[in-house]
């Protein structure tokens, strides 16, 4: 009895052509220059160190109004903590650019397994970086925001000016207001647009040949 020797071709994979070295080395140099951005957050480290000097410059002015007797009111002392606030907002819109903006365009940070580790580091990417910077805009938008409302209950109604150390007019109440509205909805369109990003990603492609249903 005759056997018959059945062989099935199998397809081998195109050889890919050997790269142009010019077209290499550019291609190197640039993913290398990515690292030319690790300067500019070193001078965003700088700016941090700015603000908690003037965090501790603007806590210590307070403390000493406070017991030096000069009869500070509830609406001031509110003034001074919101500064206090806003500061502290900046700082953390500082480190979630650091961090973040390092981690996702020059190099990966190794602190998996660290107990400090940020929650939100694990699966920070450009949107979700966006998103969270947006959302770090509106918070500062709002403290300035309550800063106004506060100033503003001095506001003269026939001038329209408040009479207070800093000068509010209705129309720049106006604009504040209208500004931290955009901000909210651009910050919403930010999170809609991941959302719809996500949800392509994990769309299943459709099945193609005989066995596709």
């Amino acid at each position: 009895m005759a056997v018959v020797n059945q062989t099935t071709d199998v397809p081998t994979p195109l050889e890919t052509p050997a790269r142009n070295p010019w077209a290499k080395g550019i291609s190197s140099l640039i993913f290398v220059s990515r690292w030319l951005q690790a300067p500019l957050y070193v001078g965003l480290i700088v700016a941090q160190l700015i603000y908690v000097w003037v965090f501790m410059v603007e806590l210590w002015h307070l403390i000493e109004k406070v017991f030096s007797g000069h009869g500070l009111n509830e609406s001031q002392v509110m003034l001074a903590v919101l500064g206090l606030i806003d500061v502290v907002m900046i700082a953390n819109l500082l480190i979630m650019v650091i961090i973040g903006g390092y981690e996702t365009f020059v190099s990966r940070i190794n602190v998996d397994g660290h107990p400090d580790q940020p929650e939100w580091l694990s699966h920070v990417n450009a949107n979700v970086l966006k998103v969270k910077l947006a959302m770090a805009i509106i918070g500062i938008s709002s403290i300035h925001l309550l800063k106004t409302f506060i100033e503003v209950g001095a506001m003269s109604p026939v001038s329209g000016t408040s009479s207070g150390p800093e000068k509010y007019t209705s129309i720049g109440v106006f604009w504040q207001v209208t500004i931290h509205v955009v901000f909210i909805i651009s910050a919403l369109a930010l999170a809609w647009i991941d959302k719809m990003s996500q949800g392509t990603r994990h769309v299943p492609a459709p099945q193609s040949g005989p066995n596709a249903h």
